[in-house]
């Protein structure tokens, strides 16, 4: 393989780790202070907080975790980027506040790039790609 095929199956694995991590990482979060999370829920108005926390966990976590592995990853980018979208609009949509501005555009921009990963799929070092290519042959 020449170094710009490397590079061209390379990027799509750590554009997917770059993107995953802050999935992960916010669902760890949510793991780690689940009341803490509800409570921002519930401040926000919206019904069933607990519910909405483990919602997220699983998103964040098993989407995030799905994403690295490139399993399902075109449903799994669209799943995380109407996530983003959605928890953007929900609880940044103070834009008047220039710090929650810049986590709606953040979710946005994420949104963006969960898209591109949705429309050009997982790349070549993935378990997608692991399950489209055919079996060796056995004489």
């Amino acid at each position: 393989m020449n170094n710009l095929n490397q590079q061209a199956s390379t990027l799509p694995l750590i554009g997917r780790i770059l993107l995953a991590a802050i999935f992960i990482i916010s669902g760890l979060g949510k793991i780690a202070a689940p009341a803490a999370t509800a409570g921002y829920i519930a401040a926000m108005g919206l019904p069933l907080p607990a519910l909405g926390v483990a919602l997220a966990i699983a998103v964040e976590v098993g989407g995030g975790i799905l994403l690295v592995l490139g399993f399902q990853t075109r449903l799994v980018a669209l799943l995380l980027a109407a996530f983003s979208v959605v928890t953007g609009l929900v609880f940044h949509n103070a834009i008047g506040d220039q710090n929650q501005l810049i986590h709606l555009l953040k979710n946005f921009a994420m949104a963006g790039g969960l898209l591109q990963v949705a429309a050009f799929g997982a790349g070549l070092y993935s378990l997608d790609a692991r399950k489209a290519r055919p079996a060796p042959a056995t004489a």
